[in-house]
């Protein structure tokens, strides 16, 4: 067996992913430092905490992943799913902290609860969304989210905390997940939270209900002429990943310790579609890379556009290096024109130049895009 065929091989892809998973496991005890991207060497709290963010979006595009790469579907709404699990542990533990319950069985019970209504919420939305298809159901999912997005700044019910957010009751959360001495734990719990979410999805994918949604990506009438229903496979597909990105948000609401409405809204969700379309449209790894690429871009950029060379360059350049969402922008603008594939399709296409065959991995959309 060649190498190349032990990496492709599902034995060779559980030997790499082992590897990732063990090396990033690693860098909290680790002083690894790359000026430039990293805030800091890897063990300091500022720099996990960072990584751990990156994790945590790198999730929650692996959840838009299920609707928009596997199901083709363009939701504008999916941000909602992120801030009901930030949001809804936040209020739960706020409103069980008086019940008189050991801490533990709190955390616990609101756990289960945000799930429950996450999954609640994703089947309510889907299957109001999903009776439409295309641009009309880009447009009911972004009426929806518009809807709870107002709903959180109005502070409805005295629970959402309007402009300013929930904060977390850290005395009813396990102290090995509070203070800046523990960060090394929630870095540690994003990397659990990035893994089970990758494993659910290559469950979904792999399962019939995702070779059924494939199917009915690439031809809904053939599907339902072999008597089978896209409706509820895609609800089943939709609801879960609205569970996975409300997993996510719990992650989020652990890491910062308070949840404001920016990440509700209509934006938070295009900025997923551009981390997606950035690691690779079809591809697993392209959410993982696209989420933590843009997260680094996005929090290295800042500090990037206060800099004194940028400072002391003509107007013409120094007005739009000094704006990170220019950079952003740009650098979007030239992966969807010379690699279209994102990242992640970039490589394969790499790849399978040096090969005698065409990378079987690579998702049909491509190659009908290049044949």
């Amino acid at each position: 067996m060649s190498v190349r065929t032990f990496f492709t091989s599902v034995w060779g892809k559980l030997v790499v992913g082992a590897v990732i998973v063990g090396v990033a496991a690693m860098l909290p005890l680790l002083a690894i430092d790359i000026p430039g991207i990293l805030p800091g060497p890897t063990y300091t709290p500022g720099t996990l905490t960072v990584l751990a963010y990156a994790m945590l979006i790198a999730a929650l595009a692996l959840s838009y992943h299920l609707i928009f790469g596997v199901a083709g579907l363009l939701s504008f709404g999916h941000a909602m799913f992120f801030a009901a699990g930030a949001y809804g542990l936040g209020i739960i533990l706020k409103l069980l902290a008086p019940s008189g319950m050991p801490a533990e069985a709190v955390f616990l019970v609101a756990i289960v609860l945000t799930l429950v209504i996450a999954l609640v919420l994703g089947n309510l939305v889907g299957a109001l969304a999903l009776r439409v298809t295309g641009i009309s159901f880009a447009m009911v999912t972004l009426a929806v989210a518009q809807a709870m997005n107002v709903m959180i700044r109005r502070n409805v019910g005295g629970l959402t905390g309007g402009e300013e957010g929930v904060r977390l009751p850290v005395d009813v959360v396990p102290d090995v997940l509070v203070g800046v001495v523990n960060t090394r734990n929630l870095y540690w719990l994003a990397l659990a939270i990035l893994v089970i979410v990758y494993l659910a999805c290559v469950w979904i994918e792999r399962s019939r209900l995702g070779h059924v949604v494939a199917a009915a990506r690439e031809n809904e009438l053939r599907v339902t002429v072999l008597g089978l229903r896209p409706y509820f496979v895609r609800l089943f597909l939709f609801a879960g990943a609205a569970v996975l990105a409300a997993v996510a948000g719990i992650g989020f609401m652990l890491l910062q310790s308070s949840a404001t409405p920016r990440i509700s809204t209509s934006d938070f969700t295009l900025t997923l579609l551009v981390i997606v379309v950035l690691g690779g449209v079809g591809y697993r790894w392209g959410a993982i890379v696209g989420g933590i690429v843009y997260t680094l871009l996005d929090q290295r950029l800042a500090a990037l556009a206060s800099a004194e060379w940028i400072r002391g360059l003509p107007d013409v350049l120094r007005i739009p290096l000094s704006e990170p969402l220019f950079i952003l922008g740009m650098l979007f603008v030239l992966v969807v024109m010379f690699a279209p594939g994102g990242i992640v399709g970039l490589s394969h296409r790499v790849t399978q130049r040096r090969g005698s065959k065409r990378d079987v991995a690579e998702p049909k959309a491509l190659q009908d895009m290049e044949a």
